[in-house]
């Protein structure tokens, strides 16, 4: 049986206290397709990975998207790219690319993905803000990203040993810093 059409105005006026840190996401439909209403601010310096492309709508305010593309060539380094979403537009992030989404106070985001193939593994991945060195991985197969990014960002905040670069020493902020709303 077909469901009612959702009205987002009166659903954030009645749920938005459903909205909580560190991720500040809920999932709305996860059948066919995850649709899942963000909202801001959130504190995350994980990258999440996603083995299907993630659809990102943004409702109320601007959000950034930072991502990580893959080296030019076999001697350069990952690029660190910042991707502005502004209030009514959107962006198709494709598969496989790191990507870190900082909401910021009073905004509200819709997110699709396509529930995913029984082999595959989401990764949160974090660099160093130091050295920009991989710090840690945490690899899991998604069933209910609502909760199992959560787990496995307040695993690393409780963990200083994972949060220590191989690399330099740094311990991996947990909160970021320096984000300058776009």
């Amino acid at each position: 049986m077909l469901g009612s059409p959702l009205d987002l105005p009166k659903w954030l006026e009645e749920n938005s206290h459903l909205l909580k840190p560190p991720i500040n996401n809920y999932c709305v439909y996860n059948e066919d397709v995850m649709v899942m209403i963000v909202g801001g601010p959130n504190a995350r310096t994980d990258y999440h990975i996603n083995t299907t492309a993630e659809w990102f709508y943004q409702y109320k305010g601007s959000m950034l998207l930072k991502v990580v593309e893959p080296p030019s060539s076999p001697t350069s380094k990952p690029t660190h790219r910042d991707i502005p979403i502004h209030e009514g537009c959107m962006f198709l992030l494709p598969q496989n690319t790191p990507h870190n989404p900082i909401r910021f106070a009073d905004t509200v985001g819709i997110v699709l993905e396509q529930p995913r193939p029984a082999d595959s593994l989401d990764t949160l991945r974090w660099y160093c803000q130091s050295c920009g060195e991989i710090v840690h991985e945490a690899s899991f197969h998604c069933t209910d990203l609502g909760t199992q990014i959560k787990e496995a960002v307040n695993a690393f905040k409780a963990d200083e040993a994972a949060r220590t670069c191989k690399s330099c020493g740094e311990i991996c902020d947990v909160i970021p810093r320096g984000v300058v709303q776009p």
